[in-house]
């Protein structure tokens, strides 16, 4: 429960902010948020994304370059 409660703290951004911070259309964070493929909070009608769970969605879709040494194997 604590790590869900982590990414319900802190800044609220609109749709519209979350699309700038992913250079993105509009309609990807929606979309999101329309297959519940990231955290968000309805403050009355409005939809808001927690900037810890844009975060955390980001750093779920990292991918890290693969190193491999050059020239003979030892």
């Amino acid at each position: 429960m604590t790590a869900h409660r982590d990414l319900t703290q802190g800044r609220l951004l609109t749709v519209e902010e979350a699309a700038e911070r992913l250079n993105t259309s509009v309609r990807f964070p929606r979309r999101l948020i329309e297959e519940r493929r990231i955290t968000f909070v309805h403050v009355g009608r409005k939809v808001r994304i927690p900037e810890a769970a844009l975060e955390a969605f980001i750093a779920a879709g990292v991918v890290h370059p693969i190193t491999t040494r050059r020239g003979r194997a030892a």
